[in-house]
């Protein structure tokens, strides 16, 4: 394991990049390089906008991979980032939470017979849910990045949770939330059983991010059998320039 300024070593030191480069890469949006070889690919991507406000850099220590970010976002432009303390002189950083990394290590996964399949057609639904929850960030299509289960309670999406970043071997569990009047009857639990029951169908691991303030919950996930592998920083950087953008 490496510290979160030291070397990444680990795929899940860096795991935007590892999705957008592997599972993903049909959703990597990279800016062209200068350079006059076609073939040489940009060492920044980021999501779609619409899809997730996260982008990633092949090495946040390469002076190329900034200067391709740059490129990606423009002059004054935004991205949300993870891992990276320091951003190079002419950037500025704009927002930054603590975040823990959890990785399953003895969770017992299995089908919750009650979850149903969420698609394109429940994302107002969806979108309400995490309005009233505040998970973390979900965008209108989120919802295409990997499979994402519900429970309903008289026809109401009243708990969820899904898939979101894809590194290799890996698949992060991620939109875990419960209606306040649904909550302590272990409607999550149940629903990151069931995705991580699915993970473990193909052959990855499942892992989530959450706030380090939010100490309710990695209790809970440390219960189930998750244990803390790192504590990222989750940060919105703005590139040099006079085009300022909104970062969301």
């Amino acid at each position: 394991m490496t510290t979160d300024a030291g070397p990444t070593t680990h795929v899940l030191d860096n795991p935007a990049w590892a999705s957008l480069s592997g599972a993903h890469a049909a959703f990597a949006e990279r800016a062209a390089r200068p350079e006059a070889d076609p073939s040489s690919l940009s060492r920044a991507a980021r999501y779609p906008s619409d899809v997730s406000p996260f982008a990633a850099l092949a090495d946040p220590a390469d002076p190329d991979a900034w200067a391709d970010l740059r490129r990606l976002v423009g002059d004054g432009g935004t991205a949300a980032l993870a891992g990276v303390l320091t951003p190079p002189d002419g950037w500025e950083t704009v927002g930054s939470v603590a975040g823990v990394q959890l990785v399953d290590t003895s969770l017992r996964a299995e089908p919750a017979p009650e979850a149903v399949r969420l698609g394109p057609r429940d994302v107002p639904e969806i979108l309400g849910l995490i309005e009233l929850t505040k998970p973390g960030p979900f965008l209108p299509r989120t919802v295409e990045l990997g499979t994402y289960l519900g429970i309903r309670h008289r026809g109401r999406l009243i708990a969820m949770a899904g898939e979101r970043l894809r590194p290799p071997g890996w698949t992060e569990i991620s939109a875990v939330c419960t209606h306040p009047g649904h909550q302590g009857r272990g409607l999550a639990t149940r629903l990151v059983r069931a995705v991580a029951a699915g993970i473990r169908e193909r052959g990855d691991v499942p892992f989530l991010h959450t706030a380090a303030s939010n100490t309710t919950a990695i209790r809970l996930y440390e219960s189930i059998g998750f244990t803390l592998r790192r504590r990222p920083f989750f940060m919105a950087v703005r590139a040099p320039g006079n085009t300022a953008a909104k970062f969301s």
